[in-house]
């Protein structure tokens, strides 16, 4: 059983998405939280494997309270999962650099809100090479946006391997675009997040886009 909670501002909002979590089998609503300070306190006194966060609330927003739950090792087990919109809320990045695995967009369908639950539950992050990537790509060109250093540390294997990553591609795709067996795509995956200091495939996207590694013109579509 996935055991979320959902930290939104607005109350409608908790509540359809609270419906649709209880909807599910696999997955119960443990708390709600109506301002970022209260998601960081229910996160510790709930111990929920994944908090459903928007980014705009009172006291505390998403990102600070994303990085509030990251840092605390108490809740190391907890995963992130942010609530955006994709044409205005450019401090997404910021949020996967804070520590969430993966975006969700307010207006996403159903189906696909419980299967991002079970997606970031699982551990791996929800990165499409869709609109997400292309808002990645779209912040680290800006001026105001650090250019971090490139992975020189890996090796070419490495580096296609990321490259990948951060299009999107899942171990699987991985394997099957390499030639490699999802063992061997997964285990490359886990050799660079510790290489690179990546915490979750999310962070190892930003390393990509920063680094020059991937550009918009090479998304798949």
């Amino acid at each position: 059983m996935i055991r979320v909670l959902l930290a939104d501002d607005q109350t409608l909002v908790r509540a359809a998405f609270a419906m649709l979590v209880e909807s599910a089998r696999d997955m119960e609503v443990v708390a709600q939280a109506g301002t970022g300070l209260e998601a960081v306190e229910l996160a510790r006194s709930e111990r929920a494997d994944l908090v459903v966060m928007d980014i705009r609330m009172p006291e505390l927003d998403g990102i600070e309270a994303t990085r509030l739950i990251a840092a605390d090792e108490d809740l190391a087990g907890v995963k992130v999962l942010v609530l955006t919109t994709y044409d205005t809320d450019e401090h997404v990045v910021e949020a996967l650099r804070a520590g969430a695995s993966g975006f969700l967009v307010k207006d996403t369908k159903p189906a696909e809100l419980l299967g991002a639950i079970r997606t970031v539950a699982a551990g791996e992050s929800l990165l499409s090479p869709g609109p997400t990537a292309r808002l990645i790509a779209r912040v680290l060109r800006s001026p105001e946006v650090p250019v971090a250093g490139g992975p020189d540390g890996l090796s070419d294997r490495e580096r296609q391997v990321l490259g990948l990553v951060a299009r999107g591609l899942n171990n699987t795709e991985i394997a099957e675009a390499l030639g490699l067996s999802p063992l061997t795509a997964k285990t490359h995956v886990s050799r660079i997040m510790g290489k690179l200091g990546a915490r979750d495939r999310a962070q190892l996207v930003i390393i990509a886009y920063e680094s020059g590694l991937v550009t918009p013109g090479e998304l798949s579509p």
